[in-house]
């Protein structure tokens, strides 16, 4: 099979000066599109564009997706440089704090919902519309969690869980009404991953992340990195993974398969 699997698309990638989102802007390019680094952290995007050394292939723009103005404006970027929207890549996301719901400061509430979730309905809207005119197939994806196929409480923070919950909702929702045009919605979810967004969270280094990320789950001597999810991604981005839609891809090692553990996971990892 060709490599080239992305050949000639247009791919929006939030969240993609780093983590999961730096990944996937490497794969997709690799694979042929071309790509546009949606961010806030600036510095890193305009790195993360120069050094993958195809300029005309990919661009940085700055958007913060609670801003809806800006996901538009980025959308209209898109297809004023590229010519077209293929791929909507909703990866922009934040953790918040870690407190049970006794604890729960609602400040902290109502931002993760404005990332996690309306920067993430925003996204799914703007990048529908154009699809819709421009009668493009278009596949848009949600980066989730395996948090919201369980009730994790405390361990990774109400307002996250909370969020990747409303989601999956999301995606379901939209997936029913965009797939009259061609339209799939879909999202990944990974277990726990050493992204920038998880070692801030849990106040750990990336290598104490690895060490323990495989409690809980039943695949061992393989550690879920940032790529494992972003190949995840560039499948429901390609035309292979035309016929799906609704549906959310865990790359999980099998922890939701077993369903035990999560308290040993998220226990084991040594916070400073």
């Amino acid at each position: 099979m060709s490599k080239q699997r992305l050949e000639g698309k247009v791919a929006i990638v939030t969240g993609g000066a780093s983590g999961i989102g730096a990944e996937a802007v490497r794969v997709f390019v690799e694979n042929g599109a071309f790509v546009v680094v949606a961010d806030v952290q600036d510095e890193l995007g305009h790195h993360l564009a120069s050094s993958i050394g195809l300029l005309e292939k990919v661009s940085y723009r700055h958007c913060d997706i609670r801003d809806e103005k800006q996901v538009e404006e980025t959308v209209a970027f898109a297809v004023e440089k590229y010519g077209s929207l293929d791929i909507m890549f909703s990866n922009a996301g934040i953790a918040g704090s870690i407190s049970n719901i006794l604890d729960l400061d609602l400040n902290d509430f109502d931002n993760a919902m404005a990332v996690n979730l309306r920067g993430a309905a925003a996204c799914i809207k703007h990048a529908a519309r154009v699809m819709v005119a421009r009668r493009t197939r278009g596949s848009i994806i949600c980066t989730g969690s395996v948090v919201a196929s369980v009730g994790i409480g405390a361990a990774a923070g109400v307002s996250y869980t909370a969020s990747k919950h409303g989601l999956i909702g999301l995606v379901r929702s939209a997936c029913g009404e965009l797939g009259r045009y061609g339209i799939r919605v879909n999202s990944v979810s990974p277990y726990v991953v050493a992204t920038p967004l998880v070692c801030r969270a849990l106040n750990v280094e990336a290598s104490e992340v690895e060490s323990a990320g495989g409690v809980g789950t039943s695949l061992r001597g393989i550690v879920l990195k940032p790529i494992h999810v972003a190949e995840a991604a560039l499948f429901l981005a390609s035309d292979e993974s035309a016929y799906i839609s609704g549906h959310d891809l865990t790359v999980d090692g099998g922890f939701l398969a077993v369903n035990r553990g999560i308290e040993l996971s998220l226990a084991s990892f040594k916070t400073k």
